[in-house]
């Protein structure tokens, strides 16, 4: 029986869906795309990059270590791809360099306008979304999620903002301010002058889990930020609680309850 404990614990880690807060109550939640071809970019994230299918009631999601993916169908054509928005790109760590990239040139990814050989790559996905991937061996899964990648004129008012918003630790990521929270981190990189807001884009938005969602967007209101939809409880959604905020260069953030239970 100890053997089985044992084990159970040694895996454990590898089933987490998403990491555990911060005294915030903030982690890591979810990536939301709104795509012409949301079926076509599933396809890519399932039968490529390993994720898999889940739901939040009529809502379907692609869950990956650290991170769910939201694929939404647009209504009209993006406004424009990740590139030229606040949001850059989003960034996950790999095991293998050489089997990540080998599987994505053979779905027929092949526009990387950033590549370090054997350590880090940056595909443009179907619909000009930016991902970057960056090897780590010692990983104990294929890939899980590492940053969101900010775009702005003031890198550290706007990482001041995200680490007062969210609880975030200060730190750097190379020559970029970085700001912190469990299960990965958001980086800055400054600009001559601030991109376009992410709403209605291919990568519309970016999102945090909430422990408290309800008091957590209380006292976000008593200091004054702004809003884009209010906290509001979702029964179609299986009961996730939600609501979208927007940082001070327009980045468009949604606040979830009950991703975690996935």
């Amino acid at each position: 029986m100890r053997w089985f404990i044992l084990l159970v614990a040694s895996i454990a880690p590898l089933l987490a869906q998403l990491a555990a807060p911060n005294d915030a109550g903030v982690s890591v939640g979810h990536v939301h795309l709104i795509l012409a071809d949301p079926d076509g970019n599933k396809k890519l994230w399932v039968d490529v990059l390993g994720a898999q299918v889940t739901s939040a009631g009529s809502l379907e999601m692609l869950k990956l270590p650290g991170v769910f993916i939201v694929l939404g169908k647009a209504r009209t054509a993006p406004a424009g791809g990740s590139d030229g928005s606040t949001v850059n790109h989003f960034g996950f760590l790999m095991k293998s360099y050489a089997d990540t990239k080998a599987k994505l040139t053979a779905a027929g990814i092949t526009s990387y306008p950033r590549d370090v050989p054997g350590k880090q790559f940056i595909a443009e996905f179907p619909e000009k979304v930016r991902v970057e991937f960056t090897e780590d061996p010692s990983l104990k899964t294929p890939i899980t999620f590492h940053h969101f990648h900010l775009v702005t004129s003031d890198d550290e008012t706007l990482r001041a903002w995200y680490l007062k918003t969210f609880g975030a630790k200060a730190g750097k990521r190379g020559d970029y301010l970085a700001a912190f929270v469990p299960g990965g981190e958001v980086d800055f990189r400054k600009e001559a002058s601030s991109p376009a807001p992410t709403k209605g884009r291919s990568l519309d938005h970016i999102g945090f889990e909430i422990k408290g969602l309800e008091a957590f967007c209380k006292n976000l209101q008593a200091q004054g930020v702004p809003f884009d939809l209010t906290y509001r409880e979702m029964p179609q959604l299986g009961g996730l609680k939600i609501a979208f905020i927007l940082d001070p260069v327009g980045t468009r953030i949604e606040l979830t309850e009950g991703l975690t239970t996935r």
